[in-house]
């Protein structure tokens, strides 16, 4: 693997790359993206595509890539564009791609954009809040992680985030009767280490939830997008969400082994299947 830095005029984003470019096999380069994750959480996934050139990023203020456009926020928009310079920069004409969280949302928003750059686009689970039917609700569910944050510290801030993405269905008031979970709980501290810049948990990724999906230009491109949801996910935030965004589209969201981060190895947390969910996303890729 060899990690190149792409410079541009506010911005130095480093990426991997792993195989020969152009591709020997004459396969389009898979480009592995996610939000507010950053490449280091795909190094065991990408293993399980050896026969493929795999180029993995970390996005503009993450990671090991730094901004100097004096701003901390983390927007699909400006992540867009920093991989169309990616795909202009590999000079291996359209890529695949295979987005996760709000990496699925950038995703959406690079086919969008620029569709000459993707040829399929895998956009599994994208946080967009605004499909929803309870999207106020979300939106005050929200607020309510990042208040705890700002008020508490990352444990509160944490525990109330996990709080609501393991909540199943809308956002009733059932939810918002519930007392404030305890970090401990979770395993995760409890006190207070004064820091408030967590791209997560503050408003740092609000752009990604409050995402508006262009409809239209999504379904009259040429590029192939796939929305998938993971088996294990039911019914909570993320699952309705990509299955929302799926119909929105005009499609049934495809269904993935595993949850959330089911490509995952298990190495920054909750396992997922990556054998498995390489092998879904060779099938998807492939049909």
């Amino acid at each position: 693997m060899e990690t190149r830095v792409l410079s541009t005029t506010d911005a130095e984003i480093v990426y991997d790359v792993d195989g020969p470019l152009p591709p020997a096999d004459g396969r389009p380069v898979l480009l592995l993206i996610g939000q507010p994750m950053d490449a280091s959480g795909f190094r065991g996934f990408a293993t399980r595509f050896g026969d493929r050139t795999v180029v993995t990023y970390d996005p503009r203020g993450l990671g090991r890539s730094t901004r100097s456009d004096g701003r901390t926020d983390s927007t699909p928009q400006t992540q867009a564009e920093d991989l169309h310079a990616l795909v202009a920069e590999l000079g291996a004409g359209p890529v695949e791609v295979f987005g996760s969280s709000g990496g699925a949302v950038t995703g959406l928003q690079l086919v969008a954009t620029h569709p000459e750059d993707v040829v399929t686009l895998v956009a599994h689970e994208p946080p967009i809040t605004g499909v929803l039917p309870d999207a106020a609700a979300v939106d005050r569910a929200s607020r309510g992680f990042r208040e705890a944050y700002q008020a508490k510290g990352w444990g509160h801030g944490m525990a109330t985030f996990l709080a609501m993405t393991s909540w199943s269905g809308e956002f009733t008031d059932a939810y918002f009767a519930q007392p404030a979970p305890d970090p401990a709980a979770f395993g995760l501290p409890t006190e207070d280490d004064g820091s408030r810049d967590d791209p997560l948990l503050s408003d740092r990724s609000l752009a990604v939830t409050d995402y508006r999906l262009d409809v239209e230009r999504l379904t009259s491109v040429p590029s192939r997008v796939v929305v998938a949801v993971g088996e294990e996910t039911g019914d909570t935030y993320t699952a309705r969400t990509a299955r929302a965004t799926a119909a929105a589209l005009g499609q049934e969201a495809v269904v993935f082994p595993s949850h959330h981060g089911g490509f995952a190895d298990g190495e920054f947390g909750w396992p997922g299947k990556p054998d498995e969910f390489a092998a879904k996303l060779r099938e998807v890729l492939d049909a």
